[in-house]
């Protein structure tokens, strides 16, 4: 081979920005034996106009070669430390088995949503007309897909220790109070390609990821679970483009047209208000499930959703988007969420596959201390009295079924916005028929398009109707898959805390 042709081959090489624009640009085609909106029907129905498809621009320019590269040295780095941790028994240098129950709710509650996200972006990424943000939904579909599995393999080693753990696929079907993220994302799937992105990739990866991922693989490194924050590191990257992507799309949709910015607008409305909903057993979890916290919930919304949130907002002002509607309620709310969530637990924990327990006299001044204008006064005295009974031998259960939004399907244990004393509880009239929800946010998603929301597959209802297994406590438990008093009930005196125990008086005899 001689200079000449050497030189020639050189200049030949393709930069990152030609061989990113060849991908998403060299892709696209107009059809010719059948017409466009035939091969795209989901492209025009929900009212978005899109008149250049080449303006979206994906910021970071990934092209698949670059992408299979980045992402097997994360899957090498990652299983190494998961093997690390297997073969050290990690397990047993938590602070605490109670921990372990933040894991139950993340594996059967969470881990589904990945992969349900996987099936949407696919989805998703098949009918936009444009190469480029079909690229872009295409890759975050693996991502989404090589994240459950990671959060499988990484929670698994748990499972050979600690109950609650052994059928998330199966409970996240069936059990109550995954329904609640089980219909936030098929309410999402369900939509247009459009609001899919908005619900997905705008509200949830962009607006409120911080208040999923920052406390749960915060709470992990401060409870010396490290394989649970190697997994969160792993994906971070990955969040960190989705949550471009999603900004970006915002953006494209309001750049292309005056008229989507209504609909974007309404469409961000809603889904704020659903990811709020949804993320309130995350917010239990900050404030009542580590053995070591690492902030209040209070504070997580004030630097999450109110600072950056407010920031975002104040720059997609110049679009003509304003801060989601009810978001000033999501904040009067911020000092008593998590004290209602994990009451209402507390009651029904004899249906739930993790266990509950009284925060002891620390953890209750610590509560005091975070929330001083509502704790002592309207929360401490429950947990007392509570704590009392089952001193005496009489832990309070509720035996009854509660009354679920017809939206969120969280039982309706809300209060009004300016008054905690009182439940807060919406209806409408449709068909003839009464529906009911736990807020005003709730309510007015159901006006809007009714028809969806008739249809929802209520837990309370089902199982008065016989569908869910029996008409019996015990028969119910078992469709759910869950074992009765090892699953669930209280922490004290569980199994896991048994096998807890037995390994503290092994280390500290070890020690000794």
């Amino acid at each position: 081979m001689n200079a000449e042709t050497k030189i020639e081959r050189k200049a030949k090489k393709l930069g990152l920005k030609e061989r990113y624009g060849h991908l998403t640009r060299g892709l696209g085609w107009e059809t010719s034996y059948q017409p466009m909106e035939k091969v795209f029907p989901f492209t025009s129905y929900e009212g978005i106009k899109i008149h250049d498809w080449d303006a979206f621009e994906d910021p970071f320019r990934l092209t698949m070669d670059a992408y299979w590269k980045y992402q097997a040295e994360k899957e090498r780095k990652l299983y190494a430390v998961i093997d690390s941790f297997s073969q050290n028994n990690g397990q047993m240098k938590i602070t605490d088995a109670r921990y372990v129950n933040a894991l139950k709710i993340f594996l059967t509650g969470v881990s589904p949503l990945e992969y349900l996200a996987h099936r949407g972006y696919a989805h998703v990424g098949r009918h936009f007309v444009g190469a480029g943000p079909r690229i872009a939904c295409q890759m975050q579909a693996i991502d989404e897909l090589r994240h459950a599995q990671t959060q499988m393999h990484t929670i698994s080693h748990y499972n050979k220790f600690f109950d609650g753990l052994q059928d998330p696929r199966h409970m996240f079907d069936r059990v109550w109070y995954l329904s609640v993220p089980k219909s936030f994302f098929e309410d999402a799937m369900t939509a247009g390609p459009f609001e899919f992105l908005t619900a997905i990739s705008f509200s949830f990866e962009y607006v409120l990821t911080n208040l999923l991922f920052v406390p749960f693989m915060s709470g992990a490194a401060y409870n010396g679970d490290m394989a649970t924050v190697t997994f969160g590191f792993s994906a971070q990257s990955d969040e960190s483009r989705h949550m471009t992507l999603g900004l970006e799309i915002i953006k494209f949709m309001l750049e292309q047209d005056p008229d989507n910015v209504p609909i974007v607008q309404r469409w961000i409305d809603k889904w704020f208000w659903r990811g709020y909903r949804l993320l309130s057993i995350v917010a239990m979890m900050m404030d009542y499930m580590l053995p070591k916290r690492v902030m209040s919930w209070a504070e997580a919304w004030g630097i999450y959703f109110e600072e950056a949130g407010g920031a975002l907002f104040e720059d997609l002002a110049r679009y003509g988007i304003t801060t989601p509607k009810y978001a000033d309620v999501a904040s009067k709310e911020k000092d008593r969420l998590t004290h209602e969530v994990w009451s209402t637990f507390y009651n029904y924990t004899h249906a739930a596959a993790f266990h509950t327990w009284i925060p002891n006299d620390d953890e209750l001044d610590w509560l005091s201390e975070k929330y001083p204008e509502t704790f002592d006064q309207l929360y401490r005295p429950r947990f007392e009295h509570w704590r009392a009974l089952q001193q005496k031998g009489e832990r309070f259960y509720n035996n009854s079924l509660p009354q679920l939004c017809n939206v969120c399907q969280i039982p309706m244990v809300f209060t009004e916005p300016d008054d905690p004393t009182k439940l807060c509880l919406r209806s409408s009239e449709h068909g003839g028929e009464k529906y009911h929800f736990c807020s005003d946010g709730c309510k007015d998603i159901f006006d809007f398009e009714p028809k969806k929301y008739i249809q929802s597959w209520l837990p309370v209802h089902q199982i008065y109707q016989g569908n869910c297994g029996g008409s019996t406590m015990p028969e119910v438990l078992d469709w759910y898959g869950i074992k009765n008093g090892a699953d669930n009930l209280d922490y004290e005196g569980s199994p896991d805390q048994a096998v807890w125990n037995e390994w503290t008086k092994s280390a500290h005899k070890a020690v000794g």
